[in-house]
């Protein structure tokens, strides 16, 4: 007398395995209320297999790109001070020349709106002409009263 369908002890309907609690749509399992980092966002369908996920409509905002108009600045400063110094001058003429093509490019990418520095770039362009023009220009005037005096 033995029943194939008999559960534990031979009595009653027969033991089956616990199912796991059923989850409402595709997504994250979602935690207990009370438990965990509250649900803030919509849940999204699972993504099938050897497809991409998709975003949620929103994209990184693009980082402007300052690093000209940056750059531009500090060789402009870096220009003058050599420019000043009386042994430095061929060296800051030089960084002169780069920060105004520096500033010039980041001011242009200033007006296209691809960086937000424009005037870092401003003051570059203006302290490398100033490095490259005018303290030579002065520095020759200055040598050539020296040179007509004696």
């Amino acid at each position: 007398m033995s029943d194939s369908n008999a559960g534990p002890g031979g009595f009653g309907p027969p033991s089956q395995p616990p199912q796991p609690p059923q989850q409402p749509g595709y997504g994250y399992p979602q935690a207990a209320p009370g438990y965990g980092y509250p649900q803030t966002g919509p849940s999204y369908p699972a993504t099938p297999p050897g497809a991409y996920p998709q975003s949620a409509g929103y994209g990184m905002p693009v980082q402007p790109s300052n690093g000209m108009g940056t750059t531009g600045l500090v060789l402009g400063i870096i220009g003058v001070v050599c420019s000043l110094t009386f042994f430095l001058w061929f060296f800051g003429v030089i960084l002169g020349i780069l920060a105004i093509i520096f500033g010039a490019i980041g001011r242009g990418k200033a007006n296209r709106g691809e960086a937000t520095n424009k005037g870092a770039a401003t003051a570059g362009l203006v302290c490398g002409i100033i490095a490259t023009v005018l303290l030579p220009l002065l520095g020759l005037l200055l040598f050539a009263s020296v040179m007509g005096a004696a």
